[in-house]
């Protein structure tokens, strides 16, 4: 590693309006030079140009010299300790690990301070992994009065062995590390830590995933759920009868999206919305059969287009939890409808977005216009490439639905 020189200098190319000229740092490495303003400035009469320093009548004198005599003693730290670590370093990267340090806020500080902004932006599901992560990360250690810095690659392995010790699911695992590994990023953006301190270069949270199991139905059994019909049909069976065959016919619109439908959403028979999870907007045609559904739970008294929010449901809060009580009836319904029609595995509502996707590449349909699988990855493309295509497209694929 090369030497470095750090000295201060009167900067005769810049005189200020009264008269002074500044007194700059100087970093000087590898033949590249960065300076940076030390905030002071004297006369020309009163500086030694050639010691680098104020003359003995310099008002000030004593002043001028512990503030350089302070900021070159902390550069030469610093750079002492980039030497020790073996790190090597530029001047810029020199100048600004001493001026633009990092603001000292604990992990939980800052876990629950993003928590607070996802809410704000009405995107609670979102903002409960990381409430889970910190509930998570407590039970490990006990406390979360840490700093991102002692996120290093053991803590990463202990926790993970400390996952596994209470018998979590492997997908589970992977959420966890990853919801830490974007809170870790968001404290990096946000300068609330250093990026060489960022330790998913080293450990890859990408092995933490296993197969995704089977979500996907045939349609033939799709149907069967459609044309379900039981003596003990009670409002709830019902109603996961016909909010599934919604989602599977809307392109599997997912529970939440479902819930905040209005008659808003519904133009020129299309149905239009914005996804809550990505902000995208979407644009469908309205299958006969999904039309005939909203024709059957429209209610004069009821904004929503389905029995799941009513107008006493104000604040998200409320929205979030009448959406998952009733997800959870919904869920419980389907799943005993699939054991009594022998489907090979459970049903959820996203099974109908799974299918849809299947359903549609079995038919034949472009994977330019639709994906086989809808995983957090995938879901994304999709979105973007139904995004992308003229209505004409989307339609005629839609059309191999039923």
């Amino acid at each position: 590693m090369s030497a470095v020189n750090i000295d201060v200098i009167c900067y005769k190319s810049k005189t200020l309006k009264n008269g002074e000229h500044p007194l700059m740092m100087r970093v000087t490495k590898d033949g590249k030079r960065k300076y940076v303003s030390l905030e002071l400035s004297v006369y020309p009469d009163f500086w030694d140009f050639e010691k680098s320093r104020p003359k003995r009548n310099c008002p000030n004198k004593d002043f001028i010299n512990q503030i350089i005599s302070d900021r070159i003693k902390a550069y030469r730290e610093q750079a002492l300790e980039y030497k020790a670590e073996n790190k090597d370093f530029t001047p810029k990267s020199l100048i600004d690990k001493i001026h633009n340090p990092t603001k000292m806020r604990i992990v939980q500080d800052m876990i629950e301070i993003h928590i607070d902004r996802l809410k704000f932006g009405n995107r609670e599901r979102y903002a409960e992994t990381f409430h889970l992560l910190k509930n998570s990360l407590i039970n490990f250690k006990g406390h979360l009065d840490f700093y991102f810095s002692d996120i290093d690659i053991n803590f990463l392995k202990e926790y993970e062995s400390w996952l596994r010790r209470r018998g979590l699911k492997e997908n589970t695992i992977g959420i966890r590390f990853r919801t830490l590994r974007a809170i870790f990023n968001v404290a990096i953006e946000e300068k609330v830590v250093k990026r060489e301190y960022y330790p998913f270069d080293t450990y890859k949270v990408s092995k933490l995933q296993q197969k995704t199991a089977k979500r996907a139905i045939s349609k033939s059994q799709i149907t069967d759920i459609i044309n379900y019909q039981s003596d003990k049909m009670d409002i709830y069976t019902s109603l996961a009868v016909d909010l599934f065959t919604f989602s599977y016919l809307t392109a599997g619109i997912n529970f939440v999206d479902i819930a905040n439908l209005t008659q808003g959403n519904i133009v020129d028979c299309r149905l239009i919305y914005t996804r809550k999870k990505t902000g995208k907007i979407i644009m469908l045609p309205l299958q006969p059969k999904a039309m005939e559904l909203i024709e059957k739970y429209s209610d004069p008294n009821n904004p929503f287009l389905f029995p799941i929010l009513n107008k006493f449901h104000k604040t998200m809060q409320q929205k979030a939890n009448r959406i998952h009580k009733v997800i959870s009836k919904v869920n419980k319904r389907l799943k005993e409808i699939g054991k009594k029609l022998n489907l090979p595995i459970d049903i959820t509502t996203y099974v109908a977005r799974h299918s849809f996707a299947t359903v549609l590449k079995r038919s034949g349909v472009s994977t330019s216009i639709i994906s086989e699988t809808l995983g957090h990855s995938s879901e994304k493309v999709t979105q973007i490439y139904l995004d992308s295509f003229e209505n004409s497209q989307i339609d005629e694929a839609m059309g191999n639905l039923l």
